[in-house]
């Protein structure tokens, strides 16, 4: 019989026997750190007030990271080599190290479900955008307006542009698509149930969450493939299947990676699932610890993942010339409220975004895109990180991998915290865009699809790169985050201000420069 310490927890610390997800993500990213740089590493383990001043030290982890091509490989592999370590695997009352998970015995097969879409259609994909369906010239136009307004990069402009170019690229039938959180609100499972694809979802036992998949398969042209522990009869129908079938990441992740590894065809794994607060790493060291086992026994397997853009990145010497200039362009009034507002709150909003470019050995310079948001936490900016950084090294060690940020999205995880929520509403302030999710769903499905399709994209290790963190630069949507004037979680409790009473304050209309 299960308990609710069973599976991947956060190890319990010193002579206090109690989990802290504080000192464990010190010990990770000061680990990631001690090659590179030994003396930020000794900070961070001696940081006594993790929860407020992280940004500094994920900061240093790329700035560190620019310098060679070394060193985001070493970064992280230290990282994870020191998270594999940590975590903890608890079943039986025995407790592993999550290193060994895959070893632990009495591990139980899953059986699979395959259950098929009812449409004929064939393969078609656009954009809902503001109650349009963008698709050719209409799609184009908006992709060079998102462009001009610094909403996305170059190199995702051109990623759209070929999608457009190719719709033979959405016919994924002779591909297998394994998503780790299923039914995510932004994930790419509608899409996928839209172009053949087969389907290997892997998400919480839940009625609720089945009834969603199955529904959104069988109105599709897709075939689903499902875990379930016990034998299902044939043409169950939805009402029988939302109770039987599903496989929790946390508690069954060796049954899941051995599952996954039997599977006799190629696999392209999504990291899609996500947990609030701390869940969210044990999912993500869930999810990477299938990823790696899986990799392992079948080396073609391809990994996805969807970055988010409040995080710290580095980025082209153009996008902080660009970010520079907008601050020097802003008109009049916009920089005296903007001076005012910071005096009063004691340089505390509207701090510039000032940058100092860092000159990497390939002989380019770089810059750092800081769009951490302090109120999203530690354990979220860690739980991403994991996921770069296997992303990192899976691509150094000759695996395709996708690896793409997404533009902030108006999900239910991320509204219901009020700040977020209010910061989206007067996002605009600043020339950032939030998307809806059924937005940001038919973008960053292309972009997997892209990336798989497209020889001659980056999440092929054939495709050169002068730096390995380029793999994070190209293709990002960030909404415009990397190219506003001020360091955006300075600027974003003004924007929630707005955000409150936008429809009652002019204060968009000052901001804006006079055209």
């Amino acid at each position: 019989m299960s308990s609710s310490n069973d599976g991947i927890q956060f190890p319990l610390h010193g002579d206090t026997q109690k989990i802290s997800t504080s000192e464990t993500g010190k010990a990770i990213i000061a680990e990631a750190l001690s090659i590179v740089d030994h003396q930020i590493s000794q900070q961070t383990l001696n940081e006594k007030n993790w929860r407020k001043q992280y940004p500094r030290y994920f900061k240093a982890l790329v700035a560190q990271g620019i310098r060679d091509n070394n060193s985001p490989i070493t970064i992280a592999k230290q990282g994870l080599h020191k998270a594999q370590h940590s975590f903890e695997f608890y079943r039986d009352g025995q407790r592993y190290l999550l290193k060994d998970l895959m070893q632990i015995p009495a591990i139980e097969k899953l059986n699979t479900y395959a259950f098929q879409g009812e449409s004929q259609a064939e393969p078609e994909w656009y954009i809902p955008y503001h109650g349009q369906k963008l698709q050719g010239q209409s799609l184009l136009d908006q992709i060079d307006l998102w462009l001009k307004k610094g909403i996305i990069e170059p190199s995702h402009a051109e990623a759209l542009r070929a999608v457009n170019a190719h719709p033979e690229w959405f016919d994924l039938s002779n591909r297998t698509m394994v998503l780790f959180g299923a039914a995510s609100e932004a994930g790419p499972l509608t899409w996928l149930s839209k172009w053949k694809a087969n389907i290997v979802a892997v998400d919480l036992p839940n009625p609720k969450v089945w009834e969603k998949i199955l529904t959104t398969v069988k109105n599709g042209n897709a075939t689903l493939y499902a875990p379930c522990t016990e034998a299902i009869a044939e043409n169950a129908s939805i009402e029988q299947l939302k109770d039987k079938l599903g496989a929790n990441l946390l508690t069954q992740t060796p049954e899941i990676a051995h599952w996954l590894a039997n599977n006799p065809h190629k696999l392209d794994l999504a990291a899609i699932a996500y947990l609030d607060g701390e869940k969210h790493v044990r999912v993500s060291m869930a999810m990477d610890s299938i990823m790696q086992f899986v990799s392992e026994q079948k080396p073609d397997t391809s990994l996805m993942y969807m970055c988010t853009p409040t995080d710290v990145y580095a980025v082209p010497e153009e996008v902080i010339q660009a970010s520079t200039e907008k601050f020097r362009s802003r008109n009049a009034l916009h920089k005296n409220i903007a001076k005012g507002i910071s005096a009063l709150t004691l340089q505390k909003f509207f701090k510039h975004n000032s940058q100092h470019l860092i000159s990497s050995e390939n002989g380019q310079s770089y810059g750092i895109a800081d769009c951490l948001v302090v109120e999203q936490g530690p354990n979220y900016a860690l739980a991403k990180r994991i996921q770069q950084w296997r992303a990192t090294l899976a691509r150094h060690q000759g695996q395709t991998v996708s690896i793409n940020i997404a533009p902030s999205t108006t999900t239910h995880s991320v509204t219901k915290n009020p700040l977020l929520k209010a910061a989206f509403n007067g996002a605009s302030l600043f020339d950032v865009e939030a998307f809806k999710p059924e937005t940001t769903n038919a973008i960053m499905a292309a972009l997997w699809i892209h990336d798989l399709q497209n020889p001659k994209s980056v999440a092929h290790p054939e495709t050169q790169l002068d730096h390995p963190l380029e793999l994070m630069m190209s293709g990002a949507n960030h909404g415009g985050l990397w190219r506003v004037a001020y360091l955006a979680r300075t600027a974003l409790p003004f924007a929630a201000i707005y955000g409150f009473a936008s429809d009652k304050l002019p204060i968009d209309k000052m901001f804006r420069k006079n055209g």
